[in-house]
């Protein structure tokens, strides 16, 4: 059987292995591996000294080694874990079954010192830095943590039998969005909390539709379950706390028919640091982050607020969209040009300030020019492409992305971001006598009382400008949006916290 962490709050329960105590012998105990050239070269040293001192060697992956100091065996490794050894060797002088002190690697004079001798037998050198405890191994240390450590999560666990195959009953579940998920045991879910310092009980958000309140932990397991590493998890516990306040309005992003769902722009060092893609494609596949960063996100709505498509589900978007599986993705900072400052630094914050932003969207939309060479020109293009988003005569909500080489047309003409929304503004607007119901043959539009006004196309400062994208191709992008103010969903960026 294999035990996995129930992906939503309700049902929780405290469970653990208590660790019981592991006292170390009196006297001096050494901690060694065959599978290091430092432990080999003191292993004259440790027999020498079995005969001398009181001296107990344990051994991490070889019972007989070394020969002559009778080790004990520590393949379990339950002795290196609890007394936290992360080199080898490593010497401890115990008294009253209470560590005084220790040291690690292998320096002649110093173990001189440590151990009160006189001489010490001869080695092959009288200097080596030892090396990684296996209990510390990338490889071990999460599983370790589960065998010998008390519990600290809080969620109830689900026992798979022998030949239930984990992706399926997963699916069956109902835990995945439709794509294979990962299982969260103890172990990872232990790992992704390492990711931030913030404590696995403490409330993140109250989730919508449901109202159940969220913790770290919950919203780790379902991290994992999106395939994201315990470096996103600061991302993901932002964009959390970020979706779930009443200015993005998750709840009403469930429920309208309308296609959009959370896309995540992540500003700040932490792009690079983690890995994410702000290049080419950086809207599409191949970037780990990029992609499991918004899916997680989406999970925690998903497992823990139940806000699920379906027959009975609340998501009752007509269509839908990628976004609504998670769309994440890193604003290019490194070139944007003079005057052009980041979407953080214009939402408010400080430059080099790791910020995610939440817009509610979906597309994209290909906005495709390749023949202006002056900004004038370009700006026109991406205004009546602009236009058209969600209907021509209709106001919306949009994201522009745009890619370098159009952007360069701005920066080589000495543009700066604000120079293009002066520009781009004035004609981003509706004309009410051509945009209002019936006009141009069409039913759809404004309410016919708009007919002698100008109408903007989108709320101003709600039209939000990002850079991203491979440095060829004269096509930028346009995320259309849902509806913005008291009734809808406004962007809303958040400080990334440890």
């Amino acid at each position: 059987m294999s035990s996995v962490a129930y992906p939503a709050l309700w049902g929780s329960c405290s469970v653990g292995t208590m660790t019981g105590s592991h006292p170390l012998p009196e006297g001096f105990v050494a901690v060694v591996k065959e599978d290091c050239s430092t432990c080999v070269t003191v292993a004259p040293v440790l027999a020498d000294l079995a005969g001398q001192v009181p001296l107990t060697v344990y051994s991490q992956d070889n019972p007989s080694f070394p020969a002559g100091a009778e080790p004990v065996d520590d393949s379990s490794l339950l002795m290196s874990w609890h007394h936290d050894i992360e080199t080898v060797p490593t010497l401890i002088r115990v008294e009253g079954g209470v560590e005084q002190e220790r040291i690690v690697g292998w320096e002649r004079s110093q173990w001189l010192n440590f151990l009160g001798q006189e001489s010490l037998a001869e080695t092959t050198a009288d200097f080596a830095p030892g090396c990684g405890s296996l209990s510390v191994d990338p490889g071990l240390a999460d599983e370790l943590a589960v065998r010998f450590g008390a519990s600290t999560l809080r969620s109830r666990r689900v026992e798979l039998a022998r030949l239930e195959d984990e992706a399926e009953a997963m699916f069956d579940r109902g835990w995945s969005d439709g794509l294979p998920v990962v299982a969260p045991t103890e172990a990872r879910v232990l790992a992704m909390l390492q990711g931030t310092t913030r404590s696995p009980d403490e409330v993140v958000a109250i989730i919508p539709p449901t109202l159940v309140e969220a913790t770290v932990e919950q919203v780790a397991i379902n991290a994992v379950l999106a395939g994201c590493r315990p470096e996103y998890l600061p991302v993901v516990l932002t964009a959390v706390e970020a979706a779930c306040t009443d200015q993005f309005n998750m709840h009403g992003l469930l429920c309208t028919l309308w296609f959009s769902g959370p896309v995540l722009i992540v500003n700040g060092p932490i792009r690079n640091q983690i890995g994410m893609n702000s290049g080419k494609n950086a809207l599409g596949q191949g970037n780990r982050a990029n992609l499991t960063i918004g899916r997680a996100l989406q999970l925690v709505v998903r497992n823990i607020g139940g806000g699920r498509p379906g027959v009975n589900g609340i998501d009752r978007s007509a269509l839908g969209a990628p976004s609504k599986v998670g769309w994440c993705f890193a604003e290019d900072e490194e070139h944007l040009p003079a005057g052009w400052p980041p979407l953080s630094v214009e939402r408010g914050f400080d430059p080099g300030q790791n910020t995610v932003t939440l817009f509610a969207g979906h597309g994209p939309i290909g906005a495709i020019d390749q023949q202006s060479r002056t900004p004038q020109s370009l700006t026109r293009s991406l205004a009546a492409q602009l236009m058209s988003v969600g209907h021509p005569k209709l106001p919306n909500e949009a994201m522009l992305i745009m890619t370098p080489e159009h952007q360069r047309v701005f920066a080589e003409a000495g543009w700066t971001k604000d120079d293009f929304r002066a520009e781009l503004e004035p004609l981003l607007l509706l004309d009410g006598a051509t945009a209002v119901r019936g006009a141009g043959g069409m039913d759809e539009g404004l309410p016919v009382d708009y007919a002698d006004r100008q109408i903007p196309k989108f709320r101003r400062g709600s039209l939000m400008i990002v850079r991203a994208g491979g440095s060829a191709g004269a096509f930028s992008a346009i995320l259309g949006g849902w509806i913005g103010g008291p009734r809808g969903s406004e962007p809303i960026t958040r400080p990334i916290e440890a």
